[in-house]
């Protein structure tokens, strides 16, 4: 049979049939693997649902629903979530959406809740059942008084219970809201928050992690055993490992007297043990530059796992790329697990020699898998229910790095247009889509997004940015961003999209830069402090770093502190570097997106932001997404988001988008602008 004959069209304009509607419908998303015994959980995003989430159980080959038709299981603790689901010995909880409150299933009886109804200001996360007790361990986000910070504490509650609000077993620190910035805690005080505690496996201690403001997880913890009484309490609580400028991450139990963790103190993320029941002295097991884990930004997070014989299954991340290996605590050895993963999360044993896993691919969309550790052999959980794409629409990523104006080496990743029933005429260059991953401290992977190939079965290249700051890179690269949050950044995604326009990859009069959150920041910083893209979009992004730092939710209430400055002595940078302010250097179309429930990025940025590019005269479009919060869940306006966005780049480029695209409402739009003979608006001609 013969191959039919290209269509010749420009790129940007090539018809897909990736349409935003089947990017964000194709799948069931499955993420958050739990192991008990011989079962495994997990939670299931599906379609049909619109943006709910139920929790799953698979059982002797039979996969049953295990929360009640209707709930969204979520938690909303620290605003980001995770953590959701506990399960030992058949007995499981969970939390669900909207009340917040906790939810225990026994077999044979229905689910009911065991924490009170105080309208979602209790939330809770990283359920430990201790079926022994009868209690689980959890932690718990109180903010019932509006006139203290919320106050994140170590808690047990009753599984028998009923409007149980929980017993504090690690009491957090209670801040007034109206009280001047007094952060130099002691170590030995309440925390600012508590976090990832794990149970012995005799039931009789229980490990735990504790930092302060100003700094995050990712910059300083320190590690906490205590011993539990009969009934649940703690006695003899005692530090064991951890200061200011050291991050542990993810105790784990070895056996009853040693704990496993991962550290940044030699500036990568490795395994170190602790002994608990003497004097604690601890020692590395290896000494590898390349890092075993990622910021913790959610509870109960798990880039590895203590195997049977007492192996570690871990994940290591080498040029940004992931894999797995098998670590041997006794002797420090480690060994490759050769699979096609190129992106690992939620790591959990579910036997001698195989993990369960949320692996991403290079060529396919990410899927719930086991992995058997002998050969690498990957199995999908809960059977495929995604539409592969077709080969010939898939963009595999290439490795790129380049040089930054500070000298440094930055990272990302290029995914060149991909769309084998297309052509572009001859010796024209693609579109370049510019992304930015959030965070900052988070990472570009090198992964399949039905998202990503939207844009490349379009005919556009897309360079996914690792920005100074980003994690994987070991703890240097990471503090790169200190203090220069804006500045080294910005620099980064502009000489990566300079890199790609000198050698001739990409059209530069047309270059967009995209980002959420953070990296919606990074955006708007970038159209209004260098000259390289054309156009912007900002999903959700921080316009006014002032406004950020005096209305934002606790997690990252002091996180600006050390990307940016100090608060308040610091307010003149935060002035300086905040978007808003400096619109009238902006030069390039842009468009943003918000949600009207958002407490991260509170919608009044996007407003104002929209309402002086609207001011200097220069093409904005601002979409509102009702109810949604740092992220948009529901289908329908995740799809109108990828939609609008294309069609804004339509607009402002001059070029028509193939398929039925519903036009965004663009303000200050020149008449050249919209139709292909028109010259791209921020474009030099």
């Amino acid at each position: 049979m013969e191959t039919p004959p290209r269509e010749t069209l420009p790129f940007g304009a090539w018809p897909s049939p990736l349409s935003a509607r089947r990017v964000h419908t194709s799948s069931t998303r499955r993420t958050g693997p739990r192991v008990d015994g011989d079962t495994l959980l997990w939670l299931e995003a599906r379609p049909a649902d619109d943006g709910r989430t139920t929790l799953v159980r698979l059982q002797g080959g039979v996969t049953v629903d295990v929360s009640l038709p209707g709930q969204d299981v979520r938690t909303r603790f620290h605003e980001y979530g995770g953590g959701e689901v506990g399960a030992v010995d058949d007995l499981v909880v969970y939390t669900v959406f909207g009340d917040q409150r906790v939810w225990r299933v026994v077999p044979g009886e229905a689910p009911r809740p065991i924490t009170p109804d105080v309208g979602g200001a209790l939330r809770f996360s990283c359920f430990r059942v201790d079926p022994v007790r009868r209690v689980v361990f959890c932690l718990r986000e109180d903010q019932r008084d509006p006139d203290v910070e919320p106050v994140t504490s170590l808690v047990r509650l009753d599984l028998d219970g009923s409007d149980d609000p929980g017993v504090e077993l690690v009491a957090g620190r209670v801040r007034p809201t109206d009280t001047p910035e007094e952060l130099g805690a002691d170590v030995g005080s309440p925390p600012d928050f508590v976090a990832d505690h794990v149970l012995s496996p005799d039931g009789r201690r229980l490990a735990w992690l504790t930092w302060n403001h100003p700094r995050m997880a990712w910059d300083g913890t320190w590690l906490w055993v205590g011993d539990l009484d009969d009934a649940g309490d703690l006695h003899d609580v005692r530090l064991v490992a951890g200061n200011e400028e050291e991050s542990l991450e993810q105790p784990r139990w070895l056996d009853d007297q040693r704990l496993t963790y991962l550290s940044d103190a030699t500036g990568w993320s490795l395994h170190r043990v602790v002994g608990v029941a003497g004097p604690a002295v601890s020692h590395a097991l290896h000494d590898v530059e390349l890092d075993h884990g990622q910021p913790r930004w959610r509870p109960d997070q798990s880039s590895y796992d203590v195997l049977a014989d007492g192996r570690l299954v871990t994940t290591v991340t080498s040029a940004g790329r992931h894999h797995l290996a098998v670590l041997d605590p006794a002797t420090g050895e480690s060994r490759t697990v050769a699979s096609p993963l190129t992106f690992v999360l939620d790591v959990r044993a579910t036997g001698p020699d195989q993990v369960v896993c949320q692996a991403c691919f290079a060529d396919r969309p990410a899927e719930l898998v086991t992995v058997d550790l002998r050969d690498g052999t990957t199995t999908a959980v809960g059977g495929v229910e995604w539409a592969a794409p077709e080969p010939g629409l898939v963009s595999l990523p290439e490795a790129v790095d380049w040089t930054g104006d500070d000298g440094a080496t930055a990272h990302g990743f290029l995914y060149p247009p991909a769309n084998d029933a297309v052509s572009a005429p001859e010796g024209a260059l693609p579109p370049l889509v510019v992304t930015l991953h959030g965070g900052p401290t988070s990472a570009a992977i090198p992964a399949h997004a039905a998202d990503r190939a939207f844009w490349t079965s379009r005919g556009f290249a897309v360079l996914d940015v690792n920005y100074a700051g980003s994690t994987g890179y070991g703890r240097a690269y990471r503090r790169r961003l200190d203090g220069a949050w804006g500045v080294a950044d910005v620099a980064d995604a502009a000489t990566g999209a300079r890199h790609l326009v000198d050698t001739g990859r990409v059209d530069g009069a047309r270059v967009a830069i995209t980002g959420g959150s953070a990296g919606g920041f990074t955006v708007l910083r970038a159209l209004t402090t260098t000259d390289v893209f054309t156009a912007g979009a900002s999903h959700f992004g921080i316009s006014d770093l002032t406004a950020l730092v005096l209305d934002t939710h606790k997690f990252e209430s002091r996180y600006p502190w050390g990307l940016v400055a100090p608060w308040p002595s610091g307010r003149e940078v935060y002035e300086a570097r905040s978007p808003l302010r400096d619109v009238a250097r902006l030069t390039a179309p842009l468009i943003l997106l918000q949600g009207t429930d958002d407490r991260v990025v509170p919608p009044v940025q996007a407003e104002a932001m929209a309402a002086a590019v609207r001011e200097r005269g220069l093409p904005v479009a601002l979409v509102m997404f009702e109810g949604e919060g740092h992220g948009f869940r529901q289908v329908a306006n995740r799809v109108r988001a990828l939609e609008s966005e294309l069609s804004f780049y339509g607009q402002v480029w001059g070029f028509d988008p193939a398929g039925d695209i519903p036009p965004v409402d663009v303000e200050n739009l020149p008449p050249a602008a919209g139709s292909a003979a028109g010259t791209p608006v921020g474009s030099s001609g």
